[in-house]
């Protein structure tokens, strides 16, 4: 038989992330140091964003 190996998830420490807010639903998280208008100007046009 086989042997079942546990899944292993490592999710990143949200502690030491940086968190955008995109609009009043939506905060991304950035890391640290990264620029937060970039990071908007990215997810805006990634998912194809309409202006409210």
């Amino acid at each position: 038989m086989y042997e079942k190996k546990p899944n292993i998830v490592k999710t990143p420490d949200l502690a030491k992330m940086q968190a955008v807010v995109i609009n009043l639903r939506t905060i991304i998280y950035i890391a640290a140091g990264a620029d937060p208008e970039e990071a908007r100007k990215r997810y805006m046009s990634r998912f194809g964003c309409k202006k409210e």
